[in-house]
């Protein structure tokens, strides 16, 4: 027979060998052949994109330009724009779990508090001065942040509330990494006061401890 302690031990090793296994699954899905191009057009649904069939592929599945142009950031009120480079620029990305961005600031524009839930990023300034920083999970909220120079990086943790701020009179670029295919954003400004539907008032208002009125001037401008 096997021992009251023994028995004991077997199991926290199965509890701790099953946690492992949804840590190793907690991420994009490893490719199991050479690669697997997005096929756009397939009707099919999975998780992630159905492979184009191998020997149609071109050089063309792996290939995107324009990355030295700079983006618009005229377009919206926080003076920066954010060009992709996923799987639906480029469509040999497809399972490999990797992507990249492009940010560009106007002086004292900003990267809103955003989240990728499903990627970590990590960022290398190619020009001008920023301030970044990101704020750990509700058991401490700690603000880490730095300032950064052309050629530092900075890491930001999967799903951890991040942002970038060009801290000089002239613009900033950055590029980033992101370890998926599909990082994903969500802007928490525009999730939380930008619903569609509503999230009501009442609720915002408690858990911003603000007044209703003010609560509804900000959905009105999101």
């Amino acid at each position: 027979m096997i021992s009251s302690f023994a028995s004991k031990t077997l199991f926290i090793c199965f509890i701790i060998s099953t946690m492992t296994c949804f840590v190793a699954l907690a991420t994009d899905n490893n490719p199991l052949q050479d690669f697997c191009v997005a096929d756009a057009n397939s009707p099919v649904l999975v998780n992630g994109l159905v492979c184009k069939d191998p020997k149609v592929v071109t050089e063309n599945d792996f290939f995107t330009s324009g990355l030295n142009i700079a983006g618009d950031t005229s377009k919206n009120l926080v003076g920066s724009n954010v060009t992709t480079v996923n799987v639906a620029r480029i469509p040999g990305l497809n399972t490999l779990g990797i992507s990249l961005v492009r940010i560009d600031f106007a002086p004292w524009g900003i990267n809103a508090p955003h989240t990728h839930p499903r990627a970590t990023e990590i960022l290398t300034v190619i020009k001008g001065t920023l301030r970044v920083g990101f704020v750990t999970s509700n058991t401490e909220n700690r603000h880490i942040t730095k300032v950064l120079n052309e050629g530092d990086v900075f890491v930001f943790p999967e799903g951890l509330i991040h942002y970038q701020q060009n801290i000089g009179h002239d613009n900033a670029v950055v590029i980033a990494a992101l370890s998926s295919q599909n990082p994903g954003v969500i802007t928490i400004a525009n999730a939380v006061f930008g619903a569609n539907p509503d999230i009501s008032a009442d609720i915002l208002a408690k858990a911003f401890q603000l007044n209703k009125n003010t609560v509804k001037q900000l959905q009105a401008r999101f």
